[in-house]
């Protein structure tokens, strides 16, 4: 079964998704889709059936490479665009139901529920649908078994068995492995010899984080089955090169922000390249809009700063975030619980936010606070990060007596780091020189809301070889 490129985009709603659909015609068509316009055109009351078929017939025909259709909840248009033959309709509440339909179900009609999705978060749906692709022969070759079922019935042909495992060599596991230990040099540029030369010489450092310490690199080989990795720090800290940006969250939570302040906020992230900005619950659709087409990401703050909210506000605060844009959340841990022993409430604390997240499709951060916390109150607040599976630990909220130390942030990375899990430094880094050091400690995130001038003291700085 071969891919194309998606152009040609037919939509369509009732009358509870008419409003939605007609934002996110706007949307696509500034994106340079080209969209047909199945109806239905106003809020005048509907069946969802007729344009549901209408967007399906499009696509079944080939008139359209791939359909939208939007009513209340998004389950009724998906059963009836599915009744047409050659369509694989998929409802996507989150961007991680948008990828999995398209990458593993080669899905070519999505199907969205307005009652139940934020503008923000529908936009990034649809694009999302809309921009990935069905590659792996294993996913197209399941696509066509379902693609059958339009001619067969119930009668699935040529199913995969998986069994046929059995069969494999250990010739064949020995060359799947040297493809894969290739795969990895070749991409990371690290030499297979493991010594402190090579690695000093090779290993590809980014922000003076070395590839092994990267979250995103050690998830990949966590997801494949990995039960612990090694931690390669040959090289420590020294390296920090100028796009030091990349590890900067840019930040603005003082609580007399204007609008005007976070909109001058964004700009400065989209000159200088930060990773992210990160700013109030109430400014997050504004960053959103005003980064709209960048590569900056909004993050925003979850039971902000004291953290002494019920677990259950926590969820709901952070499922709203990310309907109105958020991308990662910052949230505060419940600091009394901590320290009067109540892990499992903590847990639950932490776990809300990142069962939402995971929902969302966003990243969690988990402030500990770490200021007001003994050693040993640290330790346990990053192990419950750490099962509650939580992407980042963080220092501190810049509210605190004070902020990120590198003692800190040494002893929290040693507690995450062969998860996966990155950590945060953040309050009172003002300086290149404060950035290295937590860098230097484990730090693969900065908090800073003096991002431009830590940025232009790196700017002269090479990575060293």
């Amino acid at each position: 079964m071969a891919n194309q490129k998606i152009n040609k985009v037919a939509v369509g709603s009732d009358h509870g998704g008419y409003p939605l659909k007609e934002i996110l015609k706007k949307f696509l068509e500034k994106k340079g889709y080209q969209i047909t316009d199945c109806g239905t055109g106003s809020t005048d009351p509907v069946n969802y059936p007729e344009f549901a078929t209408r967007v399906a017939v499009m696509v079944s025909s080939g008139n359209a490479d791939a359909g939208i259709m939007v009513d209340g909840a998004g389950i009724g248009s998906s059963m009836a665009a599915n009744k047409v033959s050659g369509v694989r309709a998929a409802l996507c509440y989150d961007v991680t139901t948008a990828i999995n339909a398209r990458e593993h179900n080669n899905a070519n009609l999505l199907t969205l529920g307005a009652g139940l999705t934020g503008v923000e978060l529908a936009r990034q749906i649809a694009e999302t649908f809309l921009t990935h692709e069905c590659t792996a022969d294993r996913h197209l070759k399941r696509v066509d078994m379902i693609n059958a079922l339009d001619d067969n019935g119930t009668e699935i042909a040529d199913p995969v068995r998986e069994d046929n495992l059995a069969d494999i060599t250990e010739k064949d596991i020995d060359q799947i492995a040297e493809k894969v230990r290739s795969m990895i040099s070749s991409d990371n540029n690290i030499s297979g010899s493991g010594t402190k030369e090579d690695s000093e010489r090779e290993m590809i450092c980014q922000c003076g984080v070395h590839v092994e310490r990267k979250p995103e690199t050690l998830r990949k080989f966590i997801e494949f089955g990995v039960d612990r990795l090694g931690y390669n720090d040959a090289t420590g800290g020294e390296c920090v090169p100028g796009d030091i940006a990349a590890c900067i969250d840019h930040t603005l939570l003082k609580p007399d922000a204007t609008a005007d302040d976070v909109k001058k906020l964004c700009a400065e992230a989209k000159e200088y390249k930060f990773a992210a900005v990160c700013i109030s619950p109430s400014y997050v659709a504004l960053a959103a809009q005003e980064l709209s087409g960048s590569d900056v990401i909004v993050c925003t703050v979850v039971g902000f700063p004291s953290g002494a909210h019920v677990p259950e506000i926590k969820g709901m605060e952070t499922r709203r975030a990310i309907r109105d844009g958020a991308r990662e959340i910052d949230m505060v841990i419940n600091i009394g619980a901590l320290k009067s022993g109540d892990d499992d409430l903590v847990y639950r604390d932490i776990r809300n936010v990142c069962e939402a997240c995971e929902d969302g499709g966003a990243h969690s951060k988990v402030i500990i606070e770490a200021a007001l916390l003994t050693d040993d109150e640290k330790v346990r607040a990053c192990q419950l990060s750490k099962k509650a599976r939580a992407d980042f630990v963080k220092t501190s909220t810049g509210f605190g007596p004070h902020g990120a130390t590198a003692a800190d942030v040494e002893l929290m990375s040693s507690v995450v780091r062969e998860s996966g899990i990155g950590v945060k430094a953040a309050g009172g880094i003002r300086s290149l020189e404060d950035a290295t050091a937590m860098i230097s400690a484990g730090a693969t995130r900065i908090g800073a809301s003096a991002g431009i001038k830590i940025l232009k003291a790196a700017k002269d700085m090479t990575v060293s070889s």
